[in-house]
């Protein structure tokens, strides 16, 4: 692990602790080598960090290309192995990029959803990430981050201390993805986020501190195993 970036992990979870008392669960799903792709929901601008930052290995992060413009920022996040993906476009390059970092064993860290959530749902997330696993032959793992829209919404110029929750679910194998479609196991990984989602609001640490969600927050079309 790079020093510079060991350093910043350190920074990082010591505000974690102190601003969000933050917690996280069932680390063990996310395999410790190899490549591997975490799909997280996006609720604020503090995912990249929260989704990876207590992983005992060095990650990286399919970050928008907007992030990318200034130049000082661009040398940040770059150092921290981000690198750029455009919106709404089926970005060949990003696609190039994530597939050469996982076959050499990265984790990669993506958003499917595309943007931050509006009101807390989980918005539909985009299946190319199935078709870049089924490439490089990795496991997919959902990844939940609970209480971040209340820390920092896409309302909000500023953020501000809220408990944050982020858990990892049961990975999805390249073996288990083999005779479903892609839009099957976007669906199966996106259900997981909302499973772990209805079960950690629960927790002590959340109880009568999140916003209530919208109805039907949790519809989509559920897919079993």
């Amino acid at each position: 692990m790079k020093h510079f970036y060991r350093c910043c992990r350190a920074g990082a979870q010591a505000l974690l602790l102190l601003l969000c008392r933050g917690r996280v669960f069932d680390r063990h799903n996310v395999p410790l080598t190899g490549g591997v792709l975490l799909v997280c929901n996006h609720q604020s601008f503090f995912d990249p960090i929260l989704a990876t930052l207590a992983l005992p290995r060095e990650c990286h992060y399919m970050a928008r290309d907007t992030l990318f413009k200034n130049y000082w920022f661009r040398k940040l996040i770059r150092s921290l192995n981000a690198f750029p993906v455009k919106r709404g476009t089926a970005d060949v390059g990003a696609i190039k990029e994530t597939l050469r970092r996982l076959k050499k064993g990265a984790l990669v860290t993506v958003f499917p959803e595309a943007t931050r959530t509006l009101d807390g749902r989980v918005r539909p997330m985009q299946p190319g990430v199935v078709l870049i696993a089924r490439k490089s032959h990795v496991p997919l793992v959902p990844t939940m981050i609970l209480g971040a829209y209340e820390a920092w919404p896409r309302q909000s110029a500023v953020p501000h201390p809220a408990p944050v929750i982020i858990a990892y679910g049961e990975p999805l194998r390249p073996d288990q993805m083999k005779d479903r479609s892609e839009e099957d196991c976007i669906n199966i990984l996106r259900d997981r986020i909302l499973e772990m989602m209805a079960r950690y609001r629960r927790h002590p640490l959340l109880k009568d501190r999140l916003k209530p969600l919208p109805a039907k927050w949790g519809q989509g079309n559920k897919v079993t195993m």
